[in-house]
């Protein structure tokens, strides 16, 4: 490509936020992803929520350098899909689009909860809904009209059926067999013992880390290997999959035939949870056709911002979900 076929190249930039870092894709609408790059440091948050300073610090840089790579003249279009973006982003709403428009020439933007990039990467612009299962979960679908969630609350007030809300049961069960009380596991007591020490110095290790969630998390893998040969575990996933369950019936569209994708690291676990899942499903949400997941929060970020790009952007706009500024003039 010659320089001035590179300079009149407008392609866009993808960019997916969450607690690993910034994973962003450079590419053109029609040729797809040309660049990736990522970074493995987590976006800060304070008192006024997602900081968009230290999201540009690593941003900009690593945007410049993919659009070079991709033989991208200008970057006209960038989406971002941010963690905590619906209760944490309203500084990111107020500076984002006019700072990438100074730093990148960016015209078009849009802001998106990465429930909405994990919809729209599993689904894309059809109407269903998605479970999102890692250490936390959440539940979104839409008509296409507005946008339903469902939990997402984190570990302390929901993520109910998540791995940290499995791991917290397991680990919950351990402590009563410790205790000799009734609902209590020798096998999860036995396995919570080798993986965290003795069950009466837990809580001193466990409650003053800010990783919580991740360290309660670590052990719902350990729960779904006792499954098969412990009664205990194999009902807390089946009442995981009774609230993942729950979480979907509340906001799958109710008419037609909407679609039901899983998507996330959780299910992984395998049919200790997939097969009560299944079960689940199938009571609560007869009308739903379950289909497998496209892909990831980061193609999701791809796709809405090859639609953005069109200008045939379908997904219905939210300014806690998916914002979209008006154009941004140069």
């Amino acid at each position: 490509m010659t320089g001035d076929a590179q300079a009149g190249t407008a392609g866009f930039l993808a960019v997916d936020s969450g607690g690993s870092g910034l994973r962003a894709v450079v590419g053109v609408p029609g040729r797809g992803p040309l660049a990736r790059g990522e970074s493995g440091e987590p976006v800060r948050t304070g008192p006024r929520g997602i900081d968009p300073g230290h999201l540009l610090e690593q941003l900009v840089p690593m945007a410049r350098a993919l659009a070079t790579e991709a033989g991208v003249g200008r970057l006209e279009t960038a989406v971002l899909g941010a963690a905590g973006l619906a209760t944490l982003g309203d500084a990111l709403r107020a500076e984002l689009p006019g700072a990438l428009a100074r730093h990148l020439g960016v015209r078009r933007v849009a802001l998106a909860a990465d429930a909405v990039t994990a919809y729209t990467g599993a689904l894309g612009p059809r109407p269903g809904a998605v479970v999102a299962a890692g250490t936390g979960l959440i539940a979104i679908g839409t008509d296409l009209m507005g946008w339903r969630r469902a939990d997402g609350w984190g570990h302390l007030l929901g993520d109910c059926g998540s791995g940290a809300w499995i791991g917290r049961a397991g680990l919950e069960a351990a402590l009563r067999a410790h205790d000799g009380r009734d609902g209590g596991s020798a096998l999860l007591l036995a396995r919570a013992e080798e993986a965290f020490g003795p069950m009466a110095e837990l809580p001193g290790r466990l409650y003053p880390r800010s990783d919580r969630a991740a360290v309660l998390a670590s052990f719902a893998p350990v729960v779904a290997a006792c499954a098969d040969d412990d009664p205990v575990a194999a009902g807390v996933l089946r009442a995981a999959a009774r609230h993942m369950a729950e979480s979907a019936e509340a906001v799958c569209p109710p008419g037609g035939e909407p679609l039901l994708a899983l998507t996330g690291g959780l299910f992984k676990l395998g049919d200790p949870l997939l097969v009560p899942l299944e079960r689940e499903l199938s009571e609560r949400l007869p009308h739903a056709r379950r289909v497998r997941a496209e892909g990831d929060p980061l193609h999701g970020c791809v796709r809405i911002a090859t639609d953005l790009a069109r200008d045939v952007l379908a997904l219905p706009g939210d300014e806690k979900l998916l914002y979209v500024p008006p154009l941004q003039r140069d």
